[in-house]
């Protein structure tokens, strides 16, 4: 059985966008996982569902990342799915909320063509991240093998760790992201940010993403690092985030204000799976 798609990127991080609003296709995580599959499928970093509406939101929006596993959040995907509800006639209003996992979120279509996510308001308790802890910290030494690496814990909906790091290219995120990501402290696993701060408002990040590796751009990622320099002291509430696919622009007035992610969000092809 077939279904209709849509591959759409925001600064590279890619996906497949799925209408589920009516008849939804059956999966589970080997067919996500074929799907995902850049030579034997269509090929995306995570597999995005638009929902009927539920909850009291707008439309529901769910996230598959591309070893299978269901997850609570993408910011990325996040801008994408807004401008998916628009281009395919499900809604002409700008200002939109999607039912998550981890929580609704709010989008809104600007005039320029960028798409700007509420993506609610940082969490830094350890419980809710979740990470193990006996109490919450700015930052916390976590030991992996023989070395200890200094890390802020948040979450944006979904499980983050950010280590500051000097050079965020030299930085050793395919060999030290995945053994964090794992790490036994992070009870869901984590997404694992290398964060050099240049500037105030000025910031380079690489992101190794939980169940997919490291990716081109990582929305949450930026909302985690960007929040994480903000309770430091180290950033101001306005900050533009160079990820290897572009820059996102991250705003956060700190405290219980939502953190806001502008940036853009492309349609590359329409296309139809069939197994």
């Amino acid at each position: 059985m077939g279904f209709a798609f849509t591959k759409m990127h925001g600064l590279g991080n890619d996906f497949v966008v799925i209408d589920a609003t009516g008849e939804p296709p059956t999966l589970d995580a080997e067919r996500v996982r074929r799907i995902a599959d850049r030579r034997l499928g269509i090929g995306c970093d995570q597999l995005l569902l638009v929902e009927p509406a539920r909850d009291g939101a707008d439309f529901g929006y769910r996230v598959f990342n591309a070893d299978g596993g269901e997850v609570e959040q993408c910011g990325n995907g996040a801008r994408c799915v807004a401008r998916f509800v628009r281009e395919h006639g499900l809604s002409a209003e700008p200002r939109l909320v999607f039912a998550t996992a981890g929580g609704p979120i709010r989008t809104e279509l600007l005039d320029d063509g960028r798409v700007a996510v509420d993506m609610g308001v940082p969490r830094f308790d350890p419980a809710a991240v979740p990470f193990l802890a006996e109490a919450e910290a700015d930052e916390y030494l976590l030991a992996v093998e023989d070395d200890e690496y200094r890390i802020g814990v948040v979450s944006i909906g979904n499980p983050h760790a950010v280590l500051r790091v000097d050079d965020a290219e030299s930085a050793p995120v395919t060999e030290l992201g995945p053994r964090i990501e794992q790490h036994e402290r992070f009870p869901r696993r984590a997404n694992v940010g290398f964060l050099q701060i240049d500037d105030r408002d000025r910031v380079r990040l690489r992101v190794w993403e939980r169940g997919v590796g490291e990716t081109a751009a990582c929305g949450t990622g930026a909302c985690a690092a960007v929040a994480f320099g903000r309770r430091l002291g180290r950033l101001d509430a306005r900050v533009t985030v160079s990820l290897n696919g572009g820059p996102l622009v991250i705003e956060w007035g700190g405290g219980d204000n939502p953190l806001w992610m502008t940036g853009p969000a492309t349609t590359v092809y329409e296309g139809s799976y069939f197994e």
